[in-house]
């Protein structure tokens, strides 16, 4: 079974894509910023894909959040979703960028593209 971490701000989304990732298959943990979610990683918890907003409060986005979790765990997929901005930066093979609002249909495609299986 795959796992995911989910890293997103607002409650009601966090907690939507929780659920529908569960329900497509995967282990999953949440965090409600990125300071939380790199403690986490820190810790030494190991996680297929993190899927993470790209604006949230604190001094760690998802842009660093994904820096950090690529530094501690190269193999890691890394999908980006943000409702505020364009992509501003190129994405390697191991990443993917989503724009809110997403349907889960669209997630599930692109982390499959990815390389991640259920």
């Amino acid at each position: 079974m795959p796992s995911v971490l989910v890293v997103e701000d607002e409650l009601l989304v966090r907690q939507f894509i929780v659920e529908e990732f569960i329900v497509a298959g995967f282990a999953v943990q949440s965090a409600s910023d990125g300071e939380k979610a790199l403690a986490l990683l820190k810790s030494g918890v190991r996680f297929d894909l993190l899927f993470t907003d790209v604006r949230m409060p604190g001094s760690v986005d998802g842009w660093e959040l994904g820096r950090n979790a690529v530094a501690l765990f190269p193999e890691i997929r890394i999908v980006y979703a943000t409702g505020y901005s364009e992509k501003t930066r190129a994405l390697n093979d191991n990443e993917g960028f989503l724009a809110k609002p997403y349907r889960i249909t669209d997630v599930l495609e692109l982390i499959g593209g990815l390389g991640i299986r259920i």
